[in-house]
């Protein structure tokens, strides 16, 4: 069930029919997606296990096969891939994209991603979700347009995100909201104290 009102929504951004609003969520972080089949989850976001092959000499993994998997749709011809480092404690959020589809794959560390639906015709607009992921849930996320998306480096370690778009890199295409928006009103403290 949606945690936002639909009532009054501000728009934020629009892009042919897809319309992008301002939710109006309670202070909270929404539904924790602790399984690949949640009924939780907002529309359209996808989430994939990959394997990960440890040995005595550290451990190998593969981000992405093209045609395969969660992005098997990208085009080659125009996708992307790109890594970002992140130091503990880290806060990185809230993008948004009109056009591109984010893959993301965590390689290392671990990770407090934090999805909220932006679009207004969304059955989902405004449910946030919450995944924790690494080396424990080695999962991948696919992330469609509309979705706000971010993240929080949690635990004592740096961590590595590598992730695939559908689209070279456009800053038109970004949109940003603060990491405190009041409209998301995601809770950022330890939840288990």
């Amino acid at each position: 069930m949606p945690s936002a009102s639909r009532s009054a929504a501000r728009i934020i951004a629009s892009h042919g029919e897809l319309q992008l609003a301002y939710p109006e969520n309670a202070k909270g972080i929404g539904s924790v997606i602790g399984r690949i089949d949640s009924p939780d989850l907002i529309a359209g976001v996808r989430v994939q296990p990959f394997s990960v092959y440890p040995d005595d000499r550290g451990y190998f993994l593969e981000v992405q096969r093209i045609g395969q998997g969660l992005a098997a749709a990208f085009p080659p011809e125009r996708s992307q891939v790109s890594a970002a480092m992140n130091y503990r404690g880290t806060i990185k959020a809230f993008h948004y994209h009109l056009h591109q589809t984010d893959c993301w794959t965590p390689v290392s560390g671990l990770f407090q991603v934090v999805l909220a639906d932006l679009r207004a015709g969304s059955p989902t607009f405004g449910l946030r979700n919450t995944l924790y992921l690494g080396p424990m849930r080695p999962w991948q996320v696919l992330i469609p347009p509309g979705v706000a998306h971010g993240y929080k480096i949690a635990g004592d370690q740096d961590a590595l995100l590598v992730y695939m778009t559908d689209q070279f890199y456009n800053p038109k295409d970004e949109g940003r909201l603060p990491w405190d928006d009041p409209s998301i009103n995601y809770d950022w403290e330890t939840q288990k104290k």
